[in-house]
């Protein structure tokens, strides 16, 4: 996959964190982030004509493993830190009544 693609899709997750004002369309637009920037290690690691890793040296030139298990993790810890996200949506909700950005700050400074 091109870098650039990779580049469009981190702007893209920029572009709707920065104009969302829901907190749920922010925690996707998170995520949308790291997809980008999980693709962007995995296009960095891999190169033209690389075999897979768990072959027995049947290829000539394979690809480098790390960047693979380090995205397993990211993706592992990611998902745990979006549904963490969203839970502590649904206690705002609950504690404010709304899940708006400018509701809830509003709110805050008065209470």
């Amino acid at each position: 996959m091109n870098p650039i693609l990779t580049f469009i899709v981190v702007l893209i997750g920029f572009y709707g964190l920065a104009t969302s004002k829901n907190i749920i369309k922010s925690v996707f637009c998170v995520t949308i982030i790291e997809s980008g920037i999980i693709l962007l290690f995995l296009n960095l690691g891999n190169f033209q004509g690389g075999g897979i890793p768990i072959l027995n040296g049947e290829a000539d030139a394979i690809v480098d493993p790390l960047p693979q298990a380090l995205m397993i993790t990211t993706i592992v810890i990611g998902s745990t830190v979006t549904a963490l996200s969203l839970m502590l949506c649904i206690k705002l909700f609950h504690r404010y009544g709304s899940i708006e950005w400018a509701q809830i700050l509003r709110r805050e400074d008065v209470e």
